[in-house]
């Protein structure tokens, strides 16, 4: 039997934080066409994309 104690983290200490943002209808239809095809939800894709861009951002 595991003995190791369940940790739960409080709400808001994942390192996460909720944003509000305002998208555009094409684009939000473009990553729902993704989350389906992938099985990625809407948010797990949001921050690849996010993530891929800020560390491949080139500034000119």
């Amino acid at each position: 039997m595991n003995t190791e104690p369940l940790i739960i983290k409080k709400r808001g200490e994942d390192g996460n934080r909720i944003i509000s943002v305002r998208i555009r209808e094409d684009i939000l239809a473009k990553l729902d066409k993704l989350s389906a095809e992938t099985n990625h939800s809407r948010n797990e894709l949001i921050n690849l994309i996010l993530a891929h861009g800020v560390d491949n951002i080139e500034i000119q």
